[in-house]
């Protein structure tokens, strides 16, 4: 199997530009690049996507440059529905520095990141119509699915001028550093050929576009903070064992895809996955190797495994060896209830409507039902202080097998 031949064997291939792509991929090294605007101080899954995706490329000997857009974030590139917020300099400056550590992790160092604030910053007005305006038609424009979606409800000029930034930036790569690829992902077409465009027109010569197909989630919503089910690389915005419990229970019929677009495990791993996910569905192992994978590149092996014992402390109830800030992790859900220092754990079973009544509360104490912090307990009347808790602050209160509750003095 070729590069390219893996490439669409994991579903990684949504739209290409070029006769010859598939032989400068498998038998030439070439230099390419993927950008992102600094929206946030933090990348969240959808663009792991593709930057794995660039990662192969570098694994198959290609140099990966990786833009930060630090002028092309000032704008914000046209969304379906509504303009981006108008981003203040000190903090797309705060986001780059964050994209940029996270890039330079993934990347392992060896990825060329440039910003191309650097290149825009002195370009007046007047010069970028002149040199780069003339050579985009307005109708050509218009024609862009994005711009074109938003003509009824309207648009910026700012907006609308988007395209052309991002084309720039595809030709001055091209003549400074002799990158001949745009990778992205799909919805990201539209300026890729602008960029395209730019470099036939301006330098005569034909130059390359990839874009991959956009990871959805099981309701058919792409990864992003503007549809509200961010999974962020940041490790203090989702932790990862926050990161663990969404991949082990994606569902069922997306996990051999997301392990063909997120890891490197080799297509015959990925079937023997397949297999087992097929014939064993309850024992999650596609699930598990996907977590794995994932929580690996992006924090280290120590945070997976972490990640898998507060999950397997807290589905046994054996909590004592996880500290304050794991339990916080682990039952971030989980009702909160504040209590008086040394208060009879009857009063605090009834009152706080853990349990119906005192009566049930006793039924659920002679029967064993109820535990604090993973012991169980049967004295009605037993004090509850800080002496019980957690680093004197939390006690974790379970009653029958899965209804948890945390106590807070």
């Amino acid at each position: 199997m070729t590069f390219y031949e893996e490439l669409q064997w994991r579903g990684l291939i949504k739209d290409v530009a070029g006769d010859d792509i598939a032989d400068k991929l498998n038998n030439e090294k070439i230099t390419f690049y993927w950008g992102t605007d600094p929206t946030a101080d933090s990348l969240h899954l959808g663009h792991y996507s593709s930057l794995v995706t660039a990662k192969r490329f570098a694994k198959a000997g290609h140099h990966p440059i990786l833009l930060v857009g630090g002028s092309t974030g000032l704008i914000g590139d046209p969304r379906p529905t509504a303009e981006r917020e108008i981003m203040a300099k000190d903090r797309l400056a705060k986001n780059m520095e964050g994209i940029r550590a996270q890039v330079d992790r993934i990347f392992e160092g060896k990825a060329e990141i440039v910003n191309n604030y650097d290149w825009t910053k002195d370009y007046t007005f007047l010069e970028f119509l002149r040199d780069i305006g003339k050579y985009i038609n307005v109708s050509y424009m218009l024609n862009k699915d994005i711009i074109a979606r938003r003509l009824e409800s309207g648009i910026t000029f700012a907006e609308f001028s988007y395209t052309l930034l991002q084309g720039y930036d595809f030709l001055h790569l091209y003549r400074t550093k002799n990158c001949i690829l745009q990778a992205e992902g799909a919805d990201q077409w539209g300026n890729i050929t602008t960029g395209l465009e730019l470099i036939r027109k301006i330098e005569g010569k034909e130059a390359y576009g990839f874009t991959m197909p956009l990871v959805l989630d099981k309701y058919g919503n792409k990864f992003g903070k503007s549809a509200g089910n961010a999974l962020w690389l940041d490790i203090n915005k989702t932790s990862s064992y926050e990161l663990y419990q969404y991949l082990i229970n994606v569902d069922d019929s997306m996990v051999i895809d997301y392990l063909k677009i997120f890891t490197f495990l080799t297509p015959e791993e990925i079937m023997e996955f397949d297999a087992k996910n097929k014939e064993h569905p309850e024992l999650r192992e596609a699930h598990k190797a996907l977590a794995h994978e994932i929580i690996k590149d992006l924090h280290g092996e120590a945070e997976f495994e972490k990640a898998v014992a507060i999950s397997q402390a807290l589905f046994s109830g054996n909590i004592k060896g996880l500290s304050l800030k794991d339990i916080e992790l682990g039952f971030k859900d989980v009702p909160t209830v504040e209590i008086k220092e040394g208060a009879a754990l009857i009063e605090v079973l009834a009152e706080n409507k853990i349990v119906s009544s005192k009566r049930e509360a006793r039924e659920f104490l002679s029967a064993g039902s109820i535990t604090l912090n993973g012991e169980k307990v049967s004295d009605e009347n037993l004090p509850l202080t800080k002496d019980l808790a957690i680093e004197g602050k939390i006690i974790v209160l379970r009653r029958g097998k899965k209804k948890n509750y945390l106590l807070k003095f």
